[in-house]
């Protein structure tokens, strides 16, 4: 009887906290609620679209022997896919990425790093000016960036050239073997101090206890950073890197607007200028479908090229 009781007791209870339980999850949906929806439209929608859309392809249908007729949106199948992987052109813009990307991010990343860990340092005072003046370039939009470049590069106006010109040396910064560097330089300038916070978060997250430790046992300022800082960073380098390596695979804004002052970069330069010049209709097959299946394409080889240095990363770490 007693034990009925106690258990007809206990019922309220539990049934009290599974409400205050249901009341905290209901709370928490509502709260996450405007983002899950606009993580929806503007991400999730837009991505199933693509693939759709890389199934079409307009094609003229009717008229005569004198040409008329409509464009029909019509569906091909893979055919899009299959004009992407035999494209000459993409597979050169491909290259030409590859060799951005293996060239740029190291410089980037080491660079990041060592202004992170010269900021984490004694050298300097005063961290909050030199953090905001490097990760100032990346609050600049990136086409507004490589506007600036442009005309920094230009050899009429630019100071840098004329600087150069004045103690003998020449250089084109629009010359074909050079025009890369000229890029790299541009995202350089605009990525380092952002991956310099990654890292500096990284180096501050540190217990200071093994710093003290360290000092104790005699160990240089040189020392504490090989083995004690770096060690210490290398997931924030993970994540550095496989930013980087997204980023600038898709490489796109650089290209593009230098390509106003410099003509031979062509259309199909990068991948992601031969989509946009694709669904523009500068470049054949025209339209949505083949500039979709690009896109597509390229999203599965950054994808891959992420993971394979994950798993590198991982494999070296072992």
């Amino acid at each position: 009887m007693s034990a009925t009781r106690r258990s007809s007791a206990a019922r309220p209870g539990r049934a009290g906290r599974s409400d205050a339980v249901k009341r905290a999850e209901r709370t928490g949906w509502a709260f996450m609620a405007p983002f899950g929806i606009l993580f929806i439209v503007v991400f999730i929608i837009p991505i199933i679209y693509a693939i759709y859309s890389s199934f079409f392809q307009d094609v003229a249908s009717g008229g005569g022997a004198y040409g008329g007729g409509t464009m029909v949106n019509k569906f091909v199948g893979l055919a899009n896919f299959r004009y992407v992987v035999t494209s000459a052109a993409f597979w050169s813009g491909i290259g030409r990425v590859l060799i951005y990307t293996l060239i740029q991010v190291p410089i980037m990343i080491i660079a990041a790093l060592a202004l992170a860990m010269v900021l984490d340092s004694y050298l300097v005072k005063h961290v909050t000016p030199f953090r905001l003046g490097y990760f100032l370039p990346y609050a600049i939009p990136g086409v507004v960036a490589s506007i600036i470049w442009v005309f920094l590069y230009n050899p009429q106006i630019s100071p840098i050239v004329k600087g150069l010109s004045s103690i003998g040396i020449t250089v084109d910064f629009f010359a074909g073997k050079v025009v890369l560097a000229s890029m790299a330089n541009i995202t350089t300038w605009t990525f380092t101090g952002y991956n310099m916070l990654i890292f500096l978060a990284a180096l501050q997250a540190i217990p200071h206890d093994l710093y003290e430790a360290a000092r104790i046992d005699g160990a240089t300022g040189w020392q504490i950073a090989l083995h004690i800082k770096l060690p210490n960073v290398r997931g924030a380098a993970l994540l550095a890197m496989l930013l980087s390596i997204i980023g600038t695979i898709q490489l796109f804004n650089e290209p593009q607007v230098m390509q106003t002052a410099d003509p031979g970069i062509s259309n199909s330069f990068t991948p992601m200028m031969m989509a946009m010049n694709t669904s523009r209709g500068t470049l054949t097959p025209k339209g949505n479908g083949p500039a979709s299946a690009i896109a597509i394409v390229m999203a599965l080889i950054a994808g891959v090229l992420a993971f394979l240095y994950a798993w590198i990363e991982r494999k070296v770490n072992e």
